[in-house]
């Protein structure tokens, strides 16, 4: 594969506000060099998530290539970089420490990257990476459930169900042998909820409590919160059962009271934060490589599918900002992909 010397890249300006059109620009910057256990990839898509909103350049900061998803070729391969050669399909969610994926090509740890579902095109692929390892890690590394069965029948709450994370959550959860309630708000979600595996929807927006009661879930084994810690810490006391496990990986806005019901019930809350494994580049980095083959491996046998939703166009300056604003809304259903790179 024959590799320029630069590169198109969307890079975000420090400190601008993102209702400012020229908040990112189209920029071209030199193809890096894939060096020890970096592949440099060439990406063909992308998706956007929460977190590309939340890391956004402040004022005093450096300008940023953004981006935390993607799908593409290995282009180069390090000395280092071991199971990969130029020309295979890839995905990974990378390290958000490092630039990111809103670039024609891109370096990334090898033991982060997966191989891309082969039933799959470029975007569907990118869809899956950051929110198949969050969901993974929430579920079966966090709450310990057993992905494979040994936990079936047990019940789980995952509230923000239509959302990214939740939308392969329930797909997981499910999978997994487990009834699975989620909550939606809206019609479309709440059907789109429903078409992912989920045995009932319930409306966060109203009485959960009581609506978890009416379709026979007055308690559940596991909660997923993939939405906001702050506004369900006192339901979510409430709804889990005794001994049972809570994950979270919304930070909260202020302080949390850790005792009452989550004391009485013995209740287990854990944190999941996707970028753990490679910020602390813990013993087991590479596990993030595994898990993603395991997921592609499972939409090819058809087990589960892409939570793509749309592809909102090429990676451009302009589409890129219109996604961070949509997701800053917080009514997206799915993932949103960007695929492609313009002529121009």
């Amino acid at each position: 594969m024959e590799i320029p010397k630069t590169m198109k890249a969307v890079r975000f300006r420090a400190g601008v506000s993102i209702l400012d059109a020229t908040v990112a620009e189209e920029v071209e910057l030199p193809v890096p060099v894939a060096k020890g256990s970096d592949l440099l990839i060439k990406v063909e898509a992308v998706a956007l998530n929460p977190v590309d909103t939340k890391v956004r350049p402040k004022a005093g900061a450096e300008d940023m290539v953004l981006g935390y998803d993607a799908a593409g070729q290995v282009a180069a391969v390090g000395a280092e970089a071991l199971g990969f050669s130029v020309g295979d399909r890839v995905y990974y969610s990378g390290d958000v420490r490092r630039p990111g994926s809103n670039a024609e090509y891109q370096l990334v740890d090898s033991r982060l990257v997966g191989r891309a579902p082969e039933s799959m095109d470029w975007a569907e692929a990118a869809a899956l990476p950051l929110t198949s390892l969050t969901a993974w890690e929430s579920l079966f590394d966090r709450l310990g459930i057993d992905p494979d069965g040994a936990d079936a029948g047990k019940s789980i709450l995952v509230i923000g169900g239509a959302g990214g994370v939740g939308s392969i959550g329930i797909q997981l959860a499910k999978h997994a042998g487990l009834r699975v309630v989620a909550t939606a708000s809206r019609p479309e979600s709440a059907s789109w909820c429903r078409s992912l595996g989920a045995e009932e929807v319930v409306d966060h927006s109203g009485d959960l409590e009581a609506e978890m009661a009416s379709r026979g879930f007055a308690e559940v084994d596991f909660i997923a919160n993939f939405n906001n810690t702050d506004a369900y810490w006192d339901t979510m006391g409430r709804l889990v059962a005794p001994q049972g496990k809570v994950v979270l990986i919304v930070e909260p806005t202020g302080e949390l009271p850790m005792g009452g019901e989550f004391k009485r019930k013995s209740v287990t809350i854990v944190w999941e934060f996707m970028f753990t494994r490679s910020m602390f580049e813990t013993e087991d980095l590479a596990q993030q490589g595994v898990i993603l083959n395991r997921i592609a491996e499972a939409m090819d046998a058809g087990q589960l599918r892409s939570t793509m939703q749309e592809v909102a166009g090429e990676i451009t300056a302009a589409n890129v900002i219109r996604a961070h604003r949509q997701i800053q809304e917080g009514r997206t259903i799915g993932k949103r992909v960007l695929a492609g790179w313009s002529k121009g």
